[in-house]
Formats: structure tokens, sequence, C-alpha cells
């Protein structure tokens, strides 16, 4: 092992370039808020010779919470990595190496630069506008990688393979927009690109989240949606996504030209995005199919966007690290013009794996990894 990682990783990237193998420097950063997203995006970046992840802050539990519920998931299964609270309680070990521990509910009552993080991933959810961020900056974090969208210009939301081109030094926050965002807008690069896009409608059919109840309750969320109270273990209830109208965000020209619904389900994992487009120029399912095929072996898509022709389940996808999958056998064509795709995704481990992606992105391109 080399700084606490495999050492074949370090290897293998001074393989593939001319730098001088001591010149490399991992990156450190911190994780804001360790639920879902917090934890299995760190997971994604563990092993990642470009960063190096030196703290957690996590309002609930403690580092004996969060160090367990790392290694053991029910949905994704026990880590490789053996994680335990260290002797102190103000950090934990993940296999040999020390990870410190905090539970402040502001931004400012972490120490972010004196514990060296000059990136952090926000992924608590609670902090979404440039105001509500700029504290990280304020407290000497060079950049901040959101795990929701933040629809400020000055922001770019980030969907990787799709605008990632597009992110600048000026970007000292961006986001991995979201789950299904990050479903959708492989798609429709490829369906825009090739046959133009009139406008359209999509339905999420989207696995049970935390802003769900087990029982009839009361909903105290940020959105206070009545459908979001009643149990998600036994419902199909029809609720908000910001999904298609945030592909305006990547692609301006279809502002208003898409929308919506999300129908959340009683499953633990691997959602399914339900496209439907008006295309101005005729088309066949076989074309379809081809084009999409196509973009998923080849850049900038490849690894990004699947595509799959066997009759597969939404089990088939849970763990599966791609934004988007296709299923080709759905793909449907109505005179020429109205086009459906279905699209699956695990819409945690596949978004969390974008976000240590973006995060290997900007500690590549703007912080000297």
């Amino acid at each position: 092992h080399f700084r606490g990682k495999p050492l074949e990783q370090f290897v293998s990237k001074f393989c593939e370039s001319s730098t001088p193998f001591q010149e490399f420097d991992m990156v450190k950063i911190g994780i804001n808020g360790f639920g879902r997203i917090g934890r299995l995006s760190f997971r994604g970046a563990w092993d990642m010779p470009e960063l190096e992840i030196v703290h957690v802050n996590e309002i609930k539990g403690g580092a004996r919470t969060s160090a367990y519920m790392l290694q053991f998931d029910s949905v994704h299964g026990k880590w490789t990595y053996e994680c335990r609270e260290a002797a102190d309680g103000k950090s934990f070990t993940v296999g040999d190496k020390k990870v410190g521990f905090s539970a402040s509910p502001t931004i400012e009552g972490v120490p972010w630069k004196e514990l060296g993080c000059d990136m952090v991933l926000e992924c608590t959810g609670n902090f979404l506008t440039t105001a509500a961020l700029q504290p990280y900056l304020d407290g000497g974090v060079k950049r901040v990688v959101v795990s929701a969208p933040v629809k400020e210009p000055s922001v770019l939301n980030v969907v990787m393979g799709v605008n990632d081109d597009k992110l600048t030094a000026d970007h000292v926050i961006c986001t991995a927009a979201s789950c299904t965002t990050n479903c959708l807008a492989p798609v429709v690069k490829v369906i825009h690109e090739s046959l133009k896009i009139n406008n359209g409608m999509i339905t999420t059919i989207h696995n049970i989240t935390g802003t769900q109840a087990l029982v009839d309750m009361c909903d105290t969320g940020k959105k206070q949606d009545l459908r979001r109270g009643r149990s998600g273990m036994v419902n199909l209830s029809p609720t908000s996504t910001g999904s298609a109208t945030a592909i305006a965000e990547v692609f301006p020209e279809l502002k208003g030209k898409l929308n919506g619904l999300a129908v959340r389900v009683p499953l633990t994992n691997g959602s399914i995005t339900d496209c439907v487009f008006n295309v101005a120029k005729s088309t066949t399912k076989e074309e379809v199919n081809a084009l999409l095929k196509a973009a998923s072996e080849s850049a900038p898509l490849k690894g990004f966007l699947g595509f799959e022709d066997r009759p597969l389940v939404s089990t088939d996808f849970v763990n599966d690290s791609r934004s988007s999958i296709v299923d080709a056998d759905c793909t449907m064509v109505v005179e020429g013009n109205m086009v459906k795709i279905y699209a699956w995704y695990d819409n945690e481990w596949g978004y969390s794996m974008r976000m240590a992606d973006l995060a290997r992105k900007v500690a590549k391109d703007y912080l000297g990894a």
C-alpha cells in the first residue's frame, strides 16, 4: 500500500502518463453529509488515486454509525474495506487509514482548511444556493461539488459525458445535477443531435428514498408532499421530478419543451425512465437503437450510457455504475416522429459514481492531481 491505498492504482496512473511518479499529488477532500449518496460517493472515490478522503461531517449517529453504515449496506452489499470507529470517537478507520469525523450542523463549524481539504463533496441536500455554499470558500476550500442541482448562472450542473467539457476554472462550485437528469441527458443528447427533439415528456419509475415514510405520517420535508407522507412500502406515489426541465441547463434550446413526473414505487433500488419525444426527422426503431448503441460504444458517452438487448429487470441494474442503460427491446416509434425509449439506472450507485468522477475531474484539471 502507498498513502493508504493499493499500490497498483498509482502504478497504473504512472504508466499512463509521462509525468514523473513523484510529482503526482492526491487532492485531499472532505464529505459533508453521510447519507445514501455521501456514503456511496465515499466508496466510489476511495480507490481513485487522485483523491484522498480525509474528513467526514455528519450530524446523525456519530463516527460509530457512519463507519458501520459505510461498510454494511442493505442494497449495495458489504464493502470490501473494514470500517471501525476509532478509540477517540472523533474518527473512523477504513482499512488501516484514519478518516476524521465531526458532527457540525453548519459549514462554518468544520475547519475544512485546517483539515487539509481542498475540495468538499456537499451531500447534505441542505445547501443549494451559492450564498448558502459560500462559507466553504470563505473557509479556504478551493472547490465544492454538490450532490443536487444548484440553479444559478455561476454554477455548472454537470452531466458527465454530456456537458463536462464546459467545466472551467471559474466554476469553483459545480454539481453532478441529479440522478434522473444523469439518466435522461445522455439519451436526449443522442436523440436531439441526430433527430432533433421538438418536445417531449418523461416519467421516471423511481424507487423509494429517505424523503418518504415507511407508514402513513405527515411529510415534514421541504416539499410538504401529501403523497410522500403515505407509506412508501405499499403505494405507487406520483410526485414531481425536475429532471426534464433541468435538461434546459444542458440544452438551452429545449427550455420549455420537456417536462415530466416521477412515480415512487416500493422497491429499494433500480429505476427506469420512460422517455417520449416528438422528433423533427422521421425515423424507425432500428435507427433509434443503432444511434443509441453506437453512442454507448464511443466517446464521450462510453462508460456513461449503456445499451442492453437482453430482457432484463430492475434488480439486474443494482450496482450498475453507468448513468443510463437503454432497454433496446422496449424502443418504439409511432408514425416516424414519436419515439419512446426506456432507460434503466441505479439511481444511487450510478449517481454516486458520477459524483466521484466529477470530483476526480476537478482534482485533475484544477487542483493539480
